[in-house]
């Protein structure tokens, strides 16, 4: 049987996935994408820099590399000691798992900017790395990058990805980042995203860890209309040690859908993951996690937990947590919680003298502010998280 491609997918040359694959089941690409638009000019430069003023860096001390609407530009950054910068851009992220693949295999298609980063061997980085994108308002247009980071042996490194739109235009932007961690480094990346609330971002960030090697990712959505973070890790070094935590806040009449696929392929590896997400209003929210225990990753020590605040009756949001092992000597395990704000918990704040809207906001600020205190960046980068959910509860509770 014959089906019309949409347009979208005659700009893309290939099939967008529907809700029959099963790792798009709760996000239907392409009942959600039915054409691209164009892709988006150059801005001049005085409208980017009116852009970056009003999304202020998140670490004072920070080395930005800037790119908007898809483009890159100069902003006579220093570099850290021990980092190389190419602004050729990197190559497209493999893409052998065909419909899985979906995100890379668009980001190739559209991206025309972006860089490849390496921290030298050994090298201790202590200022902070940030990837900054912007979308500076033009409606019906695609903007995208693609990064490559190799963190060398023994190198330690600090990277935040920062998606960022003031617009209610509808838009397209896409990430795709490669993350090479070799053998005993350690690397903190933090992905935040703030599209704009007519914006559709697609993502996926491709990890390798070598032996011994120290990850530490945390995600952190706050905008955007129909959003797709994919986290795909391969755990191939001996005590290599991985924790993910992400912060979903899921607006009105947005769909934001996190994506992580673990594989452990090594013996005596470890991981933890953690996702904390706020749903109101007809927001629908989304979480598919799979961990992989291949044959030979004896010892290997997985946990997931994904727990969510629905506050209203018309939001949702769809838990998928999945275990897939083959090895028989193992700690893995998962869990998943959907409910609303505890009626005992309302009852004792507003016992005490607090009004309902102000002991509501306290008790989700505090559900999403744990997940922040444990990533340990410092205080500087923990306001500024924080900052970022406040706005959002301000906006949306």
């Amino acid at each position: 049987m014959n089906i019309q491609k949409t347009a979208a997918e005659e700009t893309l040359g290939f099939m967008l996935p529907t809700r029959r694959v099963e790792s798009f089941h709760y996000t239907d690409l392409r009942a959600n994408l039915k054409s691209l638009g164009e892709q988006a000019a150059r801005p001049e430069d005085d409208a980017t820099r009116t852009m970056g003023d009003s999304f202020p860096r998140l670490a004072s001390d920070a080395c930005v590399l800037h790119f908007y609407d898809g483009h890159g530009f100069e902003r006579n950054e220093t570099l850290p000691e021990g980092v190389m910068v190419s602004r050729d851009l990197p190559d497209a992220l493999s893409a052998d798992g065909g419909a899985d693949d979906t995100i890379p295999q668009i980001n190739s298609k559209i991206t025309t900017a972006g860089v490849s980063i390496a921290v030298a061997k050994g090298k201790e980085v202590t200022q902070t790395i940030g990837l900054a994108h912007a979308h500076t308002g033009a409606a019906e247009s695609i903007a995208s990058t693609r990064f490559s980071i190799t963190a060398a042996e023994g190198s330690t490194s600090r990277f935040i990805e920062r998606q960022m739109g003031r617009s209610d235009a509808n838009h397209m932007t896409s990430s795709a980042v490669s993350l090479n961690v070799q053998q005993g480094a350690k690397v903190e990346y933090f992905i935040v995203q703030q599209a704009g609330v007519g914006a559709t971002h697609l993502a996926r960030l491709n990890v390798t860890l070598a032996q011994d090697a120290d990850l530490s990712i945390f995600v952190l959505n706050a905008g955007g209309k129909l959003v797709r973070q994919e986290v795909k890790i391969a755990v191939n070094g001996e005590n290599a040690n991985l924790a993910i935590r992400g912060v979903n806040l899921v607006g009105d009449n947005a769909h934001i859908d996190v994506t992580t696929v673990l594989e452990h392929n090594v013996p005596h590896t470890n991981a933890e993951e953690l996702f904390r997400n706020v749903v109101a209003g007809d927001g629908h929210g989304v979480f598919q996690g799979q961990i992989k225990v291949a044959q030979p990753a004896q010892k290997t020590d997985a946990q997931m937990a994904c727990n969510t605040l629905l506050l209203t009756d018309e939001g949702d949001f769809s838990a998928k947590p999945e275990l897939e092992i083959f090895a028989d000597d193992v700690i893995c395990a998962h869990g998943a919680t959907v409910t609303d704000i505890d009626d005992e918990h309302m009852f004792y704040m507003q016992a005490r003298g607090i009004d309902q809207k102000t002991a509501r906001g306290l008790l989700i600020k505090a559900f999403v502010d744990e997940v922040v205190e444990e990533l340990e960046a410092g205080e500087e980068l923990e306001e500024a998280f924080t900052g970022i959910i406040d706005d959002w509860l301000d906006a949306n509770i």
